[in-house]
């Protein structure tokens, strides 16, 4: 492989595996584009460098991957951009209110909502997937959880393709600098709104929970908890969409697949464990060096920008056998699809529920589903999936 590959190129996100799996074998640690970041492939590498916060660390993330376009980082009071002992206070906080018995009650919401969405499709007429369900389910489970104006639900999409496009805009994207920072002067205008509501006037919801949560005589400030609702935007919300979309990609490529499924439905979240592995939502996580250091033979400098590459990590042949062949009967569970270490995500739980609950029940309704065009993909470093997939389902 001559030269930087660029994760950013149009045909590396159409499929970027094939260029994933070329790195692990000749350059599992290297300098590719955008900004030279320094890309960490392998399995067992990208692992250790999550167990690693105090050579790999999240808070250097907070000043250097914030552009200067943007301003200042929405995310910078987030714990992802966090390490210990700031990170545990926060996430101790923040985990009261995240608990499985909170996420478990929300299944029959869930399947509401589906349902919902679901009987809007119509048979044999195409439909583009992400605006029609993808998104709209996650969204209305974040509007649930945090009683939110269910009026805002359209908002929402444009809100996450803002925001999780940070890290796959440059400085010559000039026209997509304005549009950004109006999408963050808006989320920050509205959810100042509601945390100030929730202090007034609390309710049943979450936003109540994490503004009256308590540990050891401490609670989030504003700051934090502003960090953390435009954090569930991106991690909470576009991270789902790709993954409900993914599964229904799957569905569309090994149709026979469907009706193994709409005959055992209790499979379902088998199907999700592997598509979670094999088209993971989350491609890349960005860390910065707070010392030198060595991986594979290679040496990273002190304050490198370094992307700890989930989504090749899924592909590591060392890891699984015949990765590249999407197998549901796989045994165990993988969870590198959700970060590793201190940072594993919060919210695994509640996005294997939406995926596995919406896919049965859009398998109750349809037998098949027929692509009908190319799908447009995002342009985030961070996340890849479909922009928009057009299909048709069927009956």
């Amino acid at each position: 492989m001559t030269g930087r590959v660029n994760l950013m190129a149009p045909e590396v996100r159409a499929n970027p595996y094939p260029v994933y799996a070329e790195l692990r074998r000749s350059a599992p640690v290297c300098q590719v584009e955008p900004g030279g970041l320094w890309a960490i492939t392998r399995f067992e590498d990208v692992a250790a460098a999550f167990k690693n916060p105090q050579v790999f660390s999240s808070a250097g993330v907070r000043t250097t991957t914030a552009p200067p376009w943007l301003g200042h980082n929405p995310f910078s009071e987030s714990m992802i951009v966090m390490d210990p002992p700031h990170h545990m206070r926060l996430r101790t906080l923040v985990s009261r209110a995240w608990t499985p018995a909170a996420v478990n009650r929300l299944e029959p919401r869930i399947r509401s909502f589906a349902r919902m969405l679901a009987e809007r499709l119509s048979p044999e007429r195409e439909v583009d997937f992400v605006d029609a369900f993808a998104m709209p389910l996650p969204a209305s489970v974040i509007g649930e959880l945090f009683a939110l104006d269910p009026t805002m639900t359209a908002r929402y999409k444009r809100w996450s393709v803002d925001l999780s496009s940070v890290s796959g805009t440059t400085e010559k994207d000039t026209h997509r600098h304005e549009s950004i920072k109006a999408t963050v002067r808006e989320m920050e205008d509205y959810l100042s709104h509601v945390v100030a509501e929730r202090r007034r006037h609390p309710q049943d919801d979450m936003v109540s929970d994490l503004v009256k949560t308590r540990v050891e005589g401490e609670e989030l400030t504003d700051a934090e908890l502003m960090s953390f609702l435009f954090l569930l935007v991106v991690a909470g919300l576009e991270t789902t969409v790709q993954l409900v979309s993914h599964c229904v990609r799957m569905l569309m490529e090994q149709p026979h697949l469907v009706a193994r499924l709409r005959e055992n439905p209790s499979q379902v979240g088998r199907f999700v464990e592997e598509v979670l592995r094999y088209e993971p939502s989350v491609h890349g996580l960005v860390r910065v060096t707070t010392k030198e250091t060595q991986v594979a033979g290679v040496v990273i400098p002190e304050g490198a920008r370094v992307a700890l590459m989930i989504g090749s990590a899924c592909r590591d042949g060392e890891r699984f056998k015949d990765p590249d062949t999407f197998d549901m009967d796989r045994e165990g569970v993988n969870n590198m699809p959700f970060g590793h270490g201190i940072h594993f995500c919060l919210g695994a739980p509640l996005a294997r529920l939406e995926a596995r609950v919406g896919l049965e029940v859009l398998l109750s309704r349809f037998t098949r589903f027929t692509p009908t065009g190319p799908v447009k993909w995002n342009t985030s470093l961070t996340v890849r999936g479909p922009l928009s997939l057009p299909l048709v389902p069927h009956a």
